[in-house]
């Protein structure tokens, strides 16, 4: 291999041809091959099965789970998430199984009511909005695109989102209402915000009152290597500033427990914990308290967390290493036709290709039996203005589908990408 951007039409012509026939090898496979979304495996949800074999539902203070009433969930399930998030049990909400449910739910409460600090509904804004840090999670832009939310690109690097950016236009705009943030092993790139981002978060000015903070916790022990990764807790970091009611920071236990069946939480001040039981009251008299009660029995606190949260690793970290080093050996050759990043913790790598070559990359993948995640899903609107960026979840399939994976999904990288490159050369 060689670099291709230097390489002749000839010589172009000519690997495009090498590569058609490695691309029409795997599509005669018959592959069935998904990568598309960050999906533990069968093996990590079997960790979890001891969970289901509780059969008293007495709490310590002889509350029974089975009934009804604890509407912020029961205490202990509040101090369990109390001590994952380095917050008090006090700050806690702990609801269902999503933790994105809590989140829509929350943008209902603003869109339709307004919260304790707003002057209005958000519905009464002419064209409320979002700041949406990308490459970001597709489906907090889902959210705020259902409620027809403008959405504000805000650029990523490995510190966080581009603060100078997002302090100006708090500071000017007051139908700026909320940012989605995953501060830690950020999803799709795995950055982890700094601890400035974090303080200028906690301190920065807004011309609306009621601008609230998202943080999505979703990653908060969701360790790749040894170096056990903590950022500065938001809430408390805000209070420092008089600033704590535009907190909401969530969490659950999807990807340490079962997706279908887990437990969600957020966090957030004593002002807003009043507000948002209020509204949730109308709703739902509580959530499922026998569940967070198996939860509390099975994890215990953050250190049983942690030691839980090892045998998850033991299984995510060859298949991450086998895309990465698939990566260096199949792409790095090729010259700066691709870059990737190198999460220390999460769920997904992202894979940057030549602007202008991601949806047909997808294009050759799903072609060849190879699901990814849709080019651009990462922006608002779908919209990858680059059309460069890939996400790529090496957590559910086997090693070995991995490793098909990442070789075919390069082979696909690379005819893409002589395509494009035979098409500028005419």
């Amino acid at each position: 291999m060689s670099d291709y951007r230097k390489m002749s039409k000839e010589e172009l012509s000519a690997e495009k041809e090498r590569l058609e026939k490695r691309y029409n090898d795997y599509k005669a496979m018959g592959l069935k091959l998904n990568m598309a979304r960050g999906k533990p495996g069968p093996h990590q949800m079997d960790l979890a099965m001891d969970l289901l074999k509780m059969e008293d539902y007495t709490t310590a203070n002889g509350t029974d789970a089975r009934n009804y009433g604890d509407l912020e969930g029961l205490y202990e399930a509040r101090e369990l998430f109390g001590d994952i998030m380095g917050v008090k049990p006090e700050n806690v909400f702990v609801g269902g199984n999503s933790s994105l449910q809590l989140m829509y739910n929350l943008v209902a409460i603003g869109y339709t009511f307004g919260f304790q600090d707003s002057p209005c509904p958000w519905s009464k804004v002419d064209h409320p909005k979002f700041l949406c840090p990308v490459p970001g999670y597709d489906r907090h832009f889902a959210i705020t695109e259902e409620f027809g939310i403008d959405m504000i690109n805000i650029p990523m690097s490995p510190e966080g989102p581009d603060m100078d950016m997002v302090e100006k236009l708090v500071a000017e705009d007051p139908t700026i209402k909320g940012v989605w943030c995953v501060p830690q092993y950020s999803n799709p790139d795995g950055y982890t915000y700094s601890d400035e981002t974090v303080r200028r978060f906690a301190a920065m000015k807004t011309a609306a009152p009621d601008f609230k903070i998202f943080w999505d916790e979703a990653y908060i022990v969701h360790h790749l290597t040894d170096e056990i990764i903590e950022t500065p807790v938001l809430l408390e970091e805000a209070r420092k500033y008089g600033h704590e009611d535009r907190v909401f920071m969530f969490t659950s236990t999807s990807k340490i427990t079962f997706p279908g069946a887990g437990v969600s939480a957020l966090a957030c001040s004593e002002n807003s914990m009043k507000y948002i039981c209020k509204r949730f009251s109308v709703m739902i008299i509580s959530y499922d308290k026998m569940n967070q009660l198996r939860h509390v029995r099975f994890l215990r606190d953050k250190a049983g967390v942690l030691s839980h949260m090892l045998k998850h690793r033991r299984r995510l970290v060859p298949c991450f290493d086998a895309v990465k080093t698939t990566f260096a050996q199949e792409l790095t050759p090729c010259g700066q036709i691709a870059h990737w990043t190198n999460p220390k913790g999460g769920y997904f790598i992202s894979l940057y290709v030549m602007p202008g070559c991601a949806r047909r990359v997808a294009q050759l993948c799903k072609e060849a039996g190879l699901i990814l995640t849709g080019a651009g899903a990462a922006y608002p609107y779908g919209r990858d203005p680059e059309d460069s960026h890939l996400r790529i979840a090496p957590t559910y399939p086997s090693l070995s589908e991995v490793e098909t994976a990442s070789m075919l999904l390069t082979v696909c990288v690379r005819l893409a990408v002589v395509e494009k490159l035979l098409t500028e050369a005419v």
